[in-house]
C-alpha cells in the first residue's frame, strides 16, 4: 500500500479498478445546456479560459443558489454560457475591469458572496493577460503554446487566475489543476489540437479524492475521516489536504497505466469526475475546502 501521512492508496486494488474504468469513446460529452459547444473559434476560446479560470469554490457550493438538478460547478457554467450566447465573450478591457456583482449577475448570484469576489479578481487577471499579451485575443492565446499541452498549462499556471502550488514538508507542489484543466478543454472544444493531452496529470481537486475513498482506493486516517465526514473545512495547504489531492494524482497515474494506454490520466480523471455525479458519491460527505485552486 502507497504510504503517505494521513492518506495512503490501497495500490492491490489499482488494476481491478482500473477494469472498471469506462473506454473513451463511453465517456459523456458536454452538455450544450451547461457549456458553450457551438461559435467561433474566438468566442469557444474565450469561454473556456473564462470558465475554468472561475472553476473554484467547491468549499463554497452549499452556499450558493443553485439550479434545479445542477452542481455548483454546472451552475456557474450554465450562467456562463447563457451570457455568452446572448452577448458573446467580454472584450478584454471590460473583463479587465469586471466587478463582483457583474458576474453575479451573469450567476443569478449573491453579489455580496465572497466567491464573486475572487471570480472577479481571477477574470480581471484573464483580461489584463489576454490584453497585455496575446493582442487582446484568447484564440491567440491557445497557439501560444505551439501545440502543446504541457506548455500552455505552465504558460496559465504563472498567472495569478491560474495559481495553485503548495508547499508539503519544505517541498512545493505545483498542482496547476485549473491551468491544466483549461489546456485540455480547449484541445476538447476543438479550438487548438494538443499533441501532449497524454502528459497532463489529473486535475487536482476535491471529488475525484472523494471518489477514490468512497471506492476504497484512498484510505485515511480516522482523525481525517471523522473530520470530513462532519463536514468540517480543511486548511487549503495544511498537510491533510495537500496529501488528499496529491495521493488522488497518484492514483490515477497507477490507473491509467494499469489501463494499459486505453486512458491517460486526464481521461481517468474525467471517468472518476463523472463517477463522482451519482448519487452513490453525492450522498456522503466530501473533502471541502474553501480556496481559489478548485
Amino acid at each position: 500500500m502507497g504510504r503517505g501521512g494521513a492518506v495512503r492508496i490501497d495500490e492491490e486494488r489499482i488494476a481491478d479498478y482500473a477494469a472498471t474504468l469506462p473506454a473513451p469513446g463511453e465517456l459523456p460529452e458536454l452538455d450544450p445546456e451547461t457549456h458553450l459547444t457551438e461559435g467561433d473559434r474566438e468566442a469557444r476560446a474565450a469561454f473556456v479560459i473564462c470558465l475554468d479560470a472561475i472553476n473554484f469554490g467547491s468549499g463554497w457550493w452549499p452556499t450558493i443558489r443553485k439550479r434545479p438538478g445542477r452542481s455548483g460547478y454546472l451552475t456557474v457554467a450554465a450562467g456562463l454560457t447563457e451570457r455568452f450566447r446572448i452577448a458573446g465573450p467580454w472584450p478584454v478591457e471590460e473583463l479587465a475591469a469586471i466587478d463582483p456583482g457583474a458576474i453575479a449577475a451573469v450567476l443569478g448570484q449573491d453579489p455580496g458572496h465572497p466567491l464573486m469576489a475572487d471570480f472577479a479578481t481571477s477574470l480581471r487577471d484573464v483580461g489584463a493577460h489576454v490584453g497585455g499579451e496575446h493582442g487582446g485575443s484568447f484564440a491567440a492565446l491557445a497557439d501560444a503554446a505551439d501545440g502543446s499541452a504541457v506548455t500552455l498549462a505552465g504558460l496559465l499556471g504563472g498567472w495569478e487566475a491560474f495559481a495553485d502550488a503548495s508547499t508539503y514538508m519544505g517541498r512545493d507542489i505545483p498542482f496547476f489543476k485549473r491551468a491544466q484543466i483549461a489546456a485540455a478543454d480547449l484541445d476538447r472544444a476543438g479550438v487548438v489540437s494538443l499533441r501532449d493531452v497524454d502528459r497532463l496529470t489529473a486535475f487536482a481537486d476535491n471529488l475525484v479524492p472523494h471518489v477514490l475513498r468512497v471506492d476504497g482506493l484512498l484510505r485515511l486516517d480516522p482523525a481525517l475521516s471523522t473530520a470530513i465526514e462532519a463536514g468540517e473545512l480543511l486548511d487549503h495547504g495544511s498537510p491533510e489536504e495537500v496529501e488528499l489531492r496529491a495521493a488522488a494524482v497518484h492514483a490515477v497515474e497507477l490507473l491509467a497505466v494499469a489501463t494499459d494506454g486505453r486512458l491517460c490520466p486526464a481521461e481517468v480523471d474525467a471517468a472518476l469526475w463523472n463517477r463522482g455525479r451519482q448519487p452513490r458519491y453525492k450522498a456522503l460527505p466530501r473533502p471541502r475546502s474553501r480556496n481559489t485552486a478548485y
